[in-house]
């Protein structure tokens, strides 16, 4: 690998997408950290989660700006409010949930390669805002299972209600 570089990631910059009703704005990938880690702003309303998944490559860390969120890991559920951060180690099944109007985190994830992904599963966003829900928009669940598995990732259940 290449020397890692300083970098300044703007404001209003970085590799956004529309990723199943949220909006992901890459701070960080791993081109830039040298596969040490990405870096991403999660912006997602009420309702918006994940199904219960588990990563074998990489631990991650969920640090809440604005809004809650409720994140199961290991079968423990945290209440994240805003300043609050919760650690999710590889291997251990894990699921989030928006529980406010609007939710607004950082979400790490190292060392890097998952942010693939979401690139991969995502549409290049438009605007840096929400999109409107629309599961007709949503790749096949198949292919998106498969996909997780390519990044070293497995579904494991459904999102919580």
């Amino acid at each position: 690998m290449s020397e890692t570089k300083p970098f300044l990631c703007g404001p209003a910059e970085g590799q956004a997408v529309w990723h199943f009703g949220s909006l992901v704005v890459f701070k960080a990938t791993g081109a830039e950290t040298n596969g040490q880690y990405w870096l991403a702003e999660l912006s997602c309303n009420r309702g918006y989660g994940s199904p219960v998944h588990v990563h074998g490559n990489e631990d991650e860390l969920f640090h809440i700006l604005e809004g809650e969120m409720s994140i199961e890991v290991g079968g423990e559920l945290y209440d994240a409010k805003p300043g609050s951060s919760v650690f999710l180690p590889r291997n251990i099944p894990h699921s989030y949930k928006a529980e406010s109007d609007t939710v607004k985190a950082l979400v790490l994830g190292t060392p890097a390669g998952y942010e693939g992904w979401f690139l991969e599963t995502g549409t290049p966003a438009e605007r840096l805002e929400v999109p409107a829900f629309d599961p007709s928009t949503f790749p096949d669940f198949g292919a998106v299972m498969a996909s997780t598995q390519k990044y070293g990732g497995q579904v494991l259940g459904p999102p919580r209600d």
